[in-house]
Protein backbone atom coordinates (compact mmCIF):
# COMPACT_ATOMS: atom_id res chain seq x y z
CA UNK A 1 0.00 0.00 0.00
CA UNK A 2 1.73 3.49 -0.93
CA UNK A 3 -0.41 5.29 1.30
CA UNK A 4 -3.33 5.31 3.82
CA UNK A 5 -5.28 8.22 2.38
CA UNK A 6 -5.47 9.05 -1.38
CA UNK A 7 -7.24 12.71 -2.02
CA UNK A 8 -7.96 13.35 -5.80
CA UNK A 9 -8.09 17.02 -6.31
CA UNK A 10 -6.01 20.14 -5.53
CA UNK A 11 -9.19 22.27 -4.35
CA UNK A 12 -9.26 23.94 -1.09
CA UNK A 13 -11.69 20.45 -0.13
CA UNK A 14 -8.79 18.39 -1.42
CA UNK A 15 -6.30 20.53 0.67
CA UNK A 16 -7.67 20.69 3.74
CA UNK A 17 -8.75 16.59 3.78
CA UNK A 18 -4.54 16.15 3.10
CA UNK A 19 -4.48 18.61 5.75
CA UNK A 20 -6.11 17.08 8.73
CA UNK A 21 -5.61 13.88 7.73
CA UNK A 22 -1.34 14.34 7.93
CA UNK A 23 -2.45 16.10 11.16
CA UNK A 24 -3.93 12.75 12.69
CA UNK A 25 -0.74 11.27 11.86
CA UNK A 26 -1.69 9.63 8.48
CA UNK A 27 0.51 8.73 5.47
CA UNK A 28 -1.64 11.14 2.68
CA UNK A 29 -0.79 11.83 -1.43
CA UNK A 30 -2.74 14.32 -2.98
CA UNK A 31 -2.96 13.42 -6.70
CA UNK A 32 -3.96 16.74 -8.89
CA UNK A 33 -2.47 17.90 -12.02
CA UNK A 34 -1.53 21.39 -10.76
CA UNK A 35 -1.66 20.54 -6.73
CA UNK A 36 -2.27 24.05 -5.29
CA UNK A 37 -5.77 25.22 -5.61
CA UNK A 38 -7.92 23.66 -8.71
CA UNK A 39 -10.59 26.51 -9.81
CA UNK A 40 -9.37 28.95 -7.03
CA UNK A 41 -6.64 29.45 -9.23
CA UNK A 42 -8.47 31.58 -11.62
CA UNK A 43 -10.53 33.43 -9.00
CA UNK A 44 -9.71 37.12 -8.11
CA UNK A 45 -11.07 37.77 -4.94
CA UNK A 46 -12.21 35.24 -2.26
CA UNK A 47 -14.64 36.63 -0.09
CA UNK A 48 -16.08 35.25 3.09
CA UNK A 49 -13.33 33.15 3.65
CA UNK A 50 -12.09 33.19 7.46
CA UNK A 51 -8.99 34.90 8.70
CA UNK A 52 -8.39 37.53 5.66
CA UNK A 53 -11.27 40.28 6.22
CA UNK A 54 -9.98 42.02 2.97
CA UNK A 55 -10.33 39.26 0.36
CA UNK A 56 -7.85 36.67 -0.58
CA UNK A 57 -6.46 36.30 -4.16
CA UNK A 58 -7.44 32.31 -5.55
CA UNK A 59 -3.72 32.30 -6.30
CA UNK A 60 -2.49 33.07 -3.35
CA UNK A 61 -4.94 30.89 -0.74
CA UNK A 62 -4.47 27.73 -3.19
CA UNK A 63 -0.74 27.76 -2.99
CA UNK A 64 -1.15 28.80 0.94
CA UNK A 65 -3.14 25.56 1.35
CA UNK A 66 -0.91 23.57 -0.58
CA UNK A 67 2.18 24.55 1.67
CA UNK A 68 0.28 23.99 4.98
CA UNK A 69 -1.36 20.40 3.82
CA UNK A 70 2.81 19.90 3.20
CA UNK A 71 4.36 20.92 6.33
CA UNK A 72 1.73 18.49 8.27
CA UNK A 73 2.92 15.30 6.33
CA UNK A 74 0.62 15.39 3.14
CA UNK A 75 2.90 14.39 -0.18
CA UNK A 76 1.85 15.85 -3.58
CA UNK A 77 2.15 13.89 -6.59
CA UNK A 78 1.26 16.14 -9.64
CA UNK A 79 -0.98 13.63 -12.14
CA UNK A 80 -4.45 13.20 -12.85
CA UNK A 81 -6.50 9.94 -11.61
CA UNK A 82 -8.13 8.70 -14.95
CA UNK A 83 -10.02 5.01 -13.10
CA UNK A 84 -10.51 3.83 -9.22
CA UNK A 85 -11.33 0.48 -8.48
CA UNK A 86 -11.92 -1.85 -5.62
CA UNK A 87 -9.15 -3.96 -4.77
CA UNK A 88 -9.66 -6.54 -1.92
CA UNK A 89 -10.47 -3.53 0.91
CA UNK A 90 -8.05 -0.80 -0.58
CA UNK A 91 -8.46 1.00 -3.38
CA UNK A 92 -6.09 1.75 -6.51
CA UNK A 93 -5.88 4.99 -8.39
CA UNK A 94 -4.62 4.66 -11.90
CA UNK A 95 -3.15 7.47 -13.81
CA UNK A 96 -1.13 7.63 -17.17
CA UNK A 97 1.71 6.66 -15.64
CA UNK A 98 1.11 3.86 -12.37
CA UNK A 99 -1.13 2.69 -10.00
CA UNK A 100 -1.42 4.35 -6.31
CA UNK A 101 -3.13 1.84 -3.76
CA UNK A 102 -4.45 3.38 -0.85
CA UNK A 103 -6.52 2.59 2.20
CA UNK A 104 -8.99 5.23 1.34
CA UNK A 105 -9.83 7.79 -0.98
CA UNK A 106 -11.36 11.18 -0.67
CA UNK A 107 -12.34 12.38 -3.83
CA UNK A 108 -12.67 16.07 -4.12
CA UNK A 109 -12.49 17.08 -7.58
CA UNK A 110 -14.63 19.90 -7.94
CA UNK A 111 -16.79 20.84 -10.80
CA UNK A 112 -16.58 22.65 -14.45
CA UNK A 113 -18.52 25.40 -16.60
CA UNK A 114 -21.92 24.06 -17.93
CA UNK A 115 -22.22 24.34 -21.73
CA UNK A 116 -24.46 26.85 -23.01
CA UNK A 117 -25.89 24.65 -25.78
CA UNK A 118 -26.62 27.46 -28.20
CA UNK A 119 -25.14 27.92 -31.10
CA UNK A 120 -21.45 30.00 -31.88
CA UNK A 121 -20.38 28.12 -28.30
CA UNK A 122 -17.82 25.70 -29.71
CA UNK A 123 -16.58 27.83 -32.98
CA UNK A 124 -16.10 30.69 -30.49
CA UNK A 125 -14.59 28.90 -27.62
CA UNK A 126 -11.38 30.76 -26.37
CA UNK A 127 -12.48 33.83 -29.13
CA UNK A 128 -14.04 36.27 -26.89
CA UNK A 129 -15.81 33.17 -25.37
CA UNK A 130 -14.73 32.89 -21.40
CA UNK A 131 -15.64 31.45 -18.33
CA UNK A 132 -12.55 33.47 -16.49
CA UNK A 133 -13.10 37.40 -15.80
CA UNK A 134 -9.84 37.27 -13.66
CA UNK A 135 -7.94 35.43 -16.37
CA UNK A 136 -9.61 37.28 -19.88
CA UNK A 137 -10.80 40.99 -18.29
CA UNK A 138 -7.57 43.15 -18.82
CA UNK A 139 -7.98 42.11 -22.70
CA UNK A 140 -11.21 44.19 -22.75
CA UNK A 141 -10.26 47.18 -20.84
CA UNK A 142 -12.43 49.89 -22.49
CA UNK A 143 -14.83 47.21 -24.14
CA UNK A 144 -18.55 46.38 -23.42
CA UNK A 145 -18.90 42.84 -23.08
CA UNK A 146 -21.83 40.48 -21.73
CA UNK A 147 -21.79 38.27 -18.65
CA UNK A 148 -24.63 35.59 -18.97
CA UNK A 149 -25.66 33.84 -15.63
CA UNK A 150 -27.14 34.29 -12.21
CA UNK A 151 -25.97 33.52 -8.85
CA UNK A 152 -22.74 34.48 -6.85
CA UNK A 153 -20.49 33.08 -9.58
CA UNK A 154 -21.46 35.59 -12.29
CA UNK A 155 -21.96 38.42 -10.10
CA UNK A 156 -18.54 38.14 -8.77
CA UNK A 157 -17.26 37.55 -12.38
CA UNK A 158 -19.35 40.94 -12.93
CA UNK A 159 -17.26 43.03 -10.92
CA UNK A 160 -13.83 41.65 -11.42
CA UNK A 161 -15.03 43.02 -14.77
CA UNK A 162 -15.72 46.32 -13.81
CA UNK A 163 -12.14 46.14 -11.79
CA UNK A 164 -10.35 45.74 -15.10
CA UNK A 165 -12.70 48.98 -16.47
CA UNK A 166 -14.76 46.85 -18.72
CA UNK A 167 -18.49 47.71 -19.32
CA UNK A 168 -20.73 44.98 -18.45
CA UNK A 169 -24.39 44.14 -19.99
CA UNK A 170 -25.00 41.38 -17.27
CA UNK A 171 -28.20 39.12 -19.00
CA UNK A 172 -29.85 36.72 -15.97
CA UNK A 173 -33.41 35.14 -17.08
CA UNK A 174 -34.07 35.44 -13.76
CA UNK A 175 -36.54 38.25 -13.24
CA UNK A 176 -34.50 39.16 -9.88
CA UNK A 177 -30.49 38.40 -9.54
CA UNK A 178 -29.63 35.54 -7.19
CA UNK A 179 -26.78 35.48 -4.76
CA UNK A 180 -25.21 37.29 -2.25
CA UNK A 181 -26.74 40.80 -0.99
CA UNK A 182 -23.62 42.01 -0.99
CA UNK A 183 -22.75 41.04 -4.35
CA UNK A 184 -26.22 42.55 -5.13
CA UNK A 185 -25.66 45.60 -3.75
CA UNK A 186 -22.60 45.83 -5.65
CA UNK A 187 -23.99 45.18 -8.90
CA UNK A 188 -26.73 48.09 -8.24
CA UNK A 189 -24.33 50.61 -7.25
CA UNK A 190 -21.94 50.26 -10.22
CA UNK A 191 -22.23 52.58 -12.93
CA UNK A 192 -20.25 50.29 -15.30
CA UNK A 193 -22.94 47.49 -15.17
CA UNK A 194 -26.40 47.45 -16.81
CA UNK A 195 -28.92 44.16 -16.17
CA UNK A 196 -31.34 42.91 -18.45
CA UNK A 197 -33.71 40.71 -16.34
CA UNK A 198 -35.43 37.73 -18.05
CA UNK A 199 -33.18 37.11 -21.17
CA UNK A 200 -32.49 33.90 -22.12
CA UNK A 201 -28.83 33.87 -24.65
CA UNK A 202 -29.88 32.26 -27.95
CA UNK A 203 -26.68 33.01 -29.97
CA UNK A 204 -23.20 33.83 -29.52
CA UNK A 205 -22.55 35.71 -32.94
CA UNK A 206 -19.13 36.25 -34.53
CA UNK A 207 -16.96 35.89 -37.70
CA UNK A 208 -13.23 34.44 -35.87
CA UNK A 209 -14.56 36.38 -32.51
CA UNK A 210 -17.01 37.23 -30.58
CA UNK A 211 -18.90 40.69 -31.81
CA UNK A 212 -22.44 40.28 -30.49
CA UNK A 213 -25.38 37.68 -29.07
CA UNK A 214 -29.19 37.04 -29.65
CA UNK A 215 -30.99 37.33 -26.81
CA UNK A 216 -34.52 36.46 -26.29
CA UNK A 217 -36.93 38.68 -24.31
CA UNK A 218 -38.89 36.18 -21.88
CA UNK A 219 -41.99 38.66 -21.18
CA UNK A 220 -42.11 39.77 -24.91
CA UNK A 221 -41.04 36.31 -26.50
CA UNK A 222 -39.13 39.30 -28.93
CA UNK A 223 -35.85 38.21 -29.73
CA UNK A 224 -32.85 40.77 -30.49
CA UNK A 225 -29.21 41.22 -31.36
CA UNK A 226 -27.08 42.94 -28.45
CA UNK A 227 -23.69 44.24 -30.27
CA UNK A 228 -20.42 43.13 -27.31
CA UNK A 229 -17.05 42.07 -27.86
CA UNK A 230 -16.73 39.64 -25.66
CA UNK A 231 -19.01 37.12 -23.40
CA UNK A 232 -18.45 35.49 -20.04
CA UNK A 233 -20.68 32.53 -19.86
CA UNK A 234 -21.37 31.49 -16.54
CA UNK A 235 -24.81 28.97 -16.82
CA UNK A 236 -24.00 27.01 -13.76
CA UNK A 237 -21.29 23.56 -12.90
CA UNK A 238 -21.01 20.14 -13.77
CA UNK A 239 -19.71 18.35 -11.11
CA UNK A 240 -16.60 16.16 -12.10
CA UNK A 241 -17.77 12.91 -11.26
CA UNK A 242 -16.55 10.75 -13.91
CA UNK A 243 -14.23 8.94 -11.74
CA UNK A 244 -17.27 7.56 -9.87
CA UNK A 245 -19.43 6.27 -12.78
CA UNK A 246 -19.97 2.78 -12.54
CA UNK A 247 -18.90 2.95 -8.52
CA UNK A 248 -21.52 4.54 -6.83
CA UNK A 249 -25.26 6.03 -7.82
CA UNK A 250 -25.13 9.71 -8.86
CA UNK A 251 -27.76 12.37 -8.75
CA UNK A 252 -29.54 13.19 -11.80
CA UNK A 253 -27.19 16.18 -11.85
CA UNK A 254 -24.24 13.80 -11.43
CA UNK A 255 -23.22 15.14 -8.02
CA UNK A 256 -21.97 12.06 -5.14
CA UNK A 257 -24.41 11.54 -2.31
CA UNK A 258 -22.76 11.30 0.54
CA UNK A 259 -23.68 11.45 4.01
CA UNK A 260 -22.77 13.93 6.75
CA UNK A 261 -19.21 12.47 7.51
CA UNK A 262 -19.06 12.84 3.40
CA UNK A 263 -19.42 8.95 3.13
CA UNK A 264 -20.36 7.79 -0.26
CA UNK A 265 -22.56 4.00 0.04
CA UNK A 266 -18.92 2.36 -0.48
CA UNK A 267 -16.64 1.52 2.37
CA UNK A 268 -13.44 4.01 2.70
CA UNK A 269 -14.60 6.27 -0.23
CA UNK A 270 -15.40 9.95 0.73
CA UNK A 271 -16.37 12.75 -1.48
CA UNK A 272 -16.19 16.18 -0.56
CA UNK A 273 -16.35 19.97 -1.99
CA UNK A 274 -18.29 21.09 -5.24
CA UNK A 275 -18.99 17.61 -6.45
CA UNK A 276 -20.72 16.47 -3.73
CA UNK A 277 -24.38 16.31 -3.87
CA UNK A 278 -26.04 19.46 -1.93
CA UNK A 279 -22.51 21.10 -1.65
CA UNK A 280 -22.86 25.42 -1.45
CA UNK A 281 -20.59 25.61 -4.27
CA UNK A 282 -18.23 28.00 -1.49
CA UNK A 283 -14.98 27.65 -0.66
CA UNK A 284 -15.26 27.73 2.68
CA UNK A 285 -17.90 24.91 2.36
CA UNK A 286 -15.81 22.93 0.49
CA UNK A 287 -12.74 23.49 3.10
CA UNK A 288 -15.24 22.55 5.93
CA UNK A 289 -16.34 18.99 3.71
CA UNK A 290 -12.52 18.41 3.06
CA UNK A 291 -11.85 18.51 7.23
CA UNK A 292 -15.00 16.24 7.71
CA UNK A 293 -13.90 13.95 5.29
CA UNK A 294 -10.30 13.65 6.68
CA UNK A 295 -11.81 12.91 10.16
CA UNK A 296 -14.04 10.60 9.01
CA UNK A 297 -11.50 8.65 6.78
CA UNK A 298 -9.30 8.64 9.92
CA UNK A 299 -11.84 6.96 11.78
CA UNK A 300 -12.74 4.41 9.23
CA UNK A 301 -8.91 3.64 9.03
CA UNK A 302 -8.63 3.04 12.37
CA UNK A 303 -11.54 0.53 13.07
CA UNK A 304 -10.22 -1.24 9.91
CA UNK A 305 -7.36 -1.74 12.07
CA UNK A 306 -9.05 -3.13 14.94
Amino acid sequence: MDCELAVVGGGPAGLTAALLAARHGRSVIVLDPLGSGGALLNQERIEGFPGFPEAVPGYELGPRLQEQAMEAGAALELGEATRIESRTGDWALLTDSHELVAGAVVVATGTRPRELGVPGEDRLKGRGLSHCASCDGPLYRGKVVAVYGDGDHALVEALELVRHDVRVMLLTPERALGGQDTYRRRIAESGQIEVRHGTVLEEILGDGEVDGVRVRDLASGESSTVPVEGLFAYAGRVPNTHLLEGLVVLDDDGSVPADAWMRTELPGLFAAGDMRAGAVGQAIAAAGDGATAAIAAHRYLADRAR
